[in-house]
């Protein structure tokens, strides 16, 4: 008889123990509740309103103004056929960039993945991202920076020349022409004027439909970039073919030291080893045109209005290049040396940045189930 009731005290105990588990549990579940925001019209959600003002005079930036007026710093929305939240404070963004708990990972619309292909460096999985990245950090070698450097300073000069005599320049238009063609002697030799104009069209395009409605009919946006996708890779892959079949040929570009990677790996870490194949390559070299074009000429563009707003700082920028300017009077263009010079121009550069972020629309996908400032978000 004492063996049951110690039999059923235990019982009682261990049940008692799991009640008192659970209400624990419950009282600590997370009080944190979803986003708010709306889902808009069935199916296409709010894309047509995105569209709008994306292609309106105000931009990208009106369609999440007037959604944080109404909802706050984070609001939810329906994008594309997918859910999208847009955070806006510095401790959710900080969270989610630096992703030091590793619940996020980039991921950008379908659509997008379409234009500059599966295998660029915008789509990659993280494994393959870091593979890619193994190869195309020879982009940013120092040798690579210097030729750089003095290939745009060339362009640069030469349109001021151009600019001298013009009664209107429209800014942001003249520096997508000088880093479209920075970009394409860096990364591909190419500076036939007529092929150049023909390439910058197709990209044109590409990037038109980067954020058109993802509807792949003749008419659309979006069939137009697909179409224009389909030329530049043509284009790349001729460039590569004739790359390959040259015996003594001598090209100072980004697609020169993967194509010669490919022909000598003996001395290459693990990752570098493994050959990137013509679609990685020509996917990754479309991407680093478009990436640096538009941010590039985005962030001069920016820079020009913020001095044109602060003359103090102008001043003191014209005077450290003025004096750079006497020290380099021998000189035809800049070394990338005289970079270090510029300490003043340096932090101009990076408040510039700071102020005018030149990827308004960087998307991460949720992995899983997290919360941030009493939000929760969900895989």
């Amino acid at each position: 008889m004492s063996a049951f009731v110690a039999l059923l005290l235990c019982a009682v105990i261990l049940t008692l123990r799991k009640i008192l588990k659970v209400m624990s549990q419950d009282r600590k579940k997370s009080t944190a509740v979803i986003p708010p925001g709306s889902h808009g019209f069935p199916v296409i959600g709010e894309t047509l309103q995105f569209m709008l003002s994306v292609n309106s005079g105000k931009g990208f930036y009106e369609f999440v103004r007037t959604r944080r007026i109404k909802y706050g710093s984070c609001f939810r929305t329906s994008l594309f056929g997918e859910t999208h939240v847009f955070l806006s404070t510095t401790e959710s963004a900080r969270a989610v960039l630096n992703n030091e708990s590793g619940m996020f990972t980039k991921r950008y619309i379908k659509s997008i993945a379409e234009l500059v292909g599966d295998r660029s460096l915008l789509c990659a999985s993280q494994h393959h991202h870091k593979l890619l990245r193994s190869h195309l950090i020879n982009l940013f070698s120092k040798r690579s920076t210097a030729l750089m450097v003095r290939h745009f300073d060339e362009l640069v000069v030469d349109a001021l020349c151009g600019w001298e005599h013009r009664g209107t320049v429209v800014l942001l238009t003249e520096l997508l022409q000088i880093t479209f063609k920075a970009m394409c002697k860096m990364l591909i030799s190419l500076e036939d004027e007529e092929e150049l104009g023909s390439l910058q069209k197709d990209v044109g395009f590409v990037c038109e439909a980067m954020l058109a409605f993802p509807l792949n009919l003749p008419w659309t946006r979006f069939h137009k970039g697909i179409m224009a996708r389909e030329r530049v890779m043509e284009m790349i892959e001729k460039i590569i073919r004739e790359r390959r079949n040259e015996t003594n040929g001598h090209h100072e570009d980004f697609l020169q030291q993967l194509l010669a990677v490919d022909n000598d790996t003996s001395s290459l870490s693990s990752d570098q080893s493994t050959k990137l194949t013509d679609a990685e390559i020509k996917d990754n070299i479309l991407t680093m045109i478009i990436a640096g074009q538009d941010t590039t000429a985005s962030a001069l563009t920016w820079m020009i209005k913020y001095l044109g707003e602060n003359q103090k700082v102008l001043d003191i920028l014209i005077e450290e290049q003025s004096q750079i300017a006497k020290k380099a009077s021998d000189k035809p263009f800049l070394l990338l040396e005289d970079l270090s010079e510029m300490p003043y121009a340096s932090k101009m550069v990076k408040e510039s940045l700071r102020m005018a972020s030149v990827v308004p629309w960087f998307p991460r996908l949720v992995l899983q189930d997290c919360e941030m400032e009493g939000l929760l978000y969900s895989s």
